[in-house]
């Protein structure tokens, strides 16, 4: 029995979905896999490409090594005219016959289509001259066992742009796997989208470290569904350090960021719990969001992407974790304050503080938790 299509738009892209993946909570993954709540995600992919292209000098060629029925990799071709080759890869013959049929209905020509297992495909574009300017690794599950190919398939000064989607891993219930997969832990705090985050880029940047590659983050996207990191690529040994821990003490509600595990909080002196080694680093860079605000304006996404990323460039200069009005609330034994009041407190007592995008009733500030709870 033949698939169903359905003809939707994303961007100005005509995509042909299969209709049980409008319809079912969780998509089916037979005969091709079409998640239609990651189009947010789409959308941001497409505002950071555009926005990268405006400054990489070289060959303009996209790697879509698990491309499901092209949503990703097609939509590059159709809206970004910047790039001059798109390869669509999956292991699924079907969902390339969809994809094949999206790139007609668009008029497409610059998609070159392949099956292959993802690792297999972006090994034969390891060679210095197949290389991609960008590379996507978009897996059910973790993309751990994909980034050192996609690592060496990226050019250098390329975007190497990952997602994961294996939530419970990251969010530490099952701190094996965990270590397993991102050489490093998680703990169950109200921040563990960011720690999530912070691990995948961790992972990228040790596996990155033990080819001689450096990675830089450029940008972060958060949803309740998966985590998708983008990072410029540079072949040259990195020399900062930018892996550590974030302790966290469940008694006092103390953050600290440290390089070396100490087993005191220096608020309350208990024994905190650790996430990590993980990445301690900066996750946006400034340029590249004013950039993607720039590029987003001449793009057709949700509008709900240019609040995002106005929200990134308030906290991009913050350090890691936050905290969530109703923790202070609680802590404090009172009524939460609004988010703009409480920024407004910290500020004034001249601390660092913003909101996040990563939480809309949460903010980062440099401020200790017992000086938090001084402030407010």
């Amino acid at each position: 029995m033949e698939t169903e299509l359905v003809e939707i738009v994303e961007g100005n892209t005509k995509l042909l979905v299969p209709k049980d993946s409008l319809i079912d909570n969780s998509p089916p993954r037979e005969p091709a896999f079409f998640n239609p709540r990651a189009r947010i995600s789409r959308d941001f992919s497409i505002i950071a490409y555009a926005t990268f292209l405006q400054t990489f000098r070289g060959p303009k060629v996209f790697l879509d090594s698990l491309a499901g029925i092209g949503a990703r990799s097609i939509r590059v071709a159709n809206e970004l005219d910047a790039v001059e080759k798109v390869f669509v890869n999956d292991v699924n013959p079907k969902a390339l016959e969809i994809a094949q049929k999206i790139a007609k209905i668009n008029n497409v020509t610059k998609c070159n289509f392949s099956e292959d297992e993802a690792c297999r495909f972006l090994s034969s574009h390891s060679r210095r001259e197949g290389r991609g300017a960008i590379v996507d690794i978009d897996p059910f599950g973790s993309p751990s066992r994909y980034l050192d190919c996609g690592i060496r398939a990226t050019f250098h000064g390329g975007l190497l742009s990952v997602t994961a989607t294996d939530l419970t891993v990251l969010h530490g219930l099952f701190p094996a796997a965990c270590r397993r997969k991102y050489y490093g832990t998680s703990i169950r705090t109200e921040y563990g989208n960011e720690i999530a985050l912070r691990l995948i880029l961790g992972c990228m940047n040790v596996i990155a470290g033990r080819l001689d590659v450096t990675i830089v983050p450029l940008f972060v996207q958060n949803n309740m569904h998966y985590y998708k990191v983008y990072a410029k690529v540079l072949v040259k040994t990195d020399t900062s350090n930018n892996m550590g821990y974030i302790l966290h003490c469940k008694k006092c509600g103390n953050r600290q960021v440290i390089t070396e595990v100490d087993n005191s909080c220096q608020v309350c002196n208990s024994k905190p719990e650790y996430a990590g080694p993980l990445w301690i680093g900066s996750l946006y860079n400034k340029d590249f969001l004013e950039g993607m605000l720039l590029e987003e304006k001449k793009l057709q996404v949700d509008k709900s992407c240019k609040k995002t990323i106005e929200k990134c460039l308030k906290e991009v200069d913050m350090p890691p974790s936050y905290y969530t009005l109703d923790e202070v609330a609680h802590r404090k034994r009172s009524a939460p304050l609004s988010l703009d009041k409480i920024i407004e407190k910290i500020q004034k007592a001249g601390f660092s503080a913003s909101i996040t995008c990563m939480n809309p009733s949460a903010f980062k500030t440099d401020a200790r938790i017992d000086e938090i709870l001084s402030i407010v």
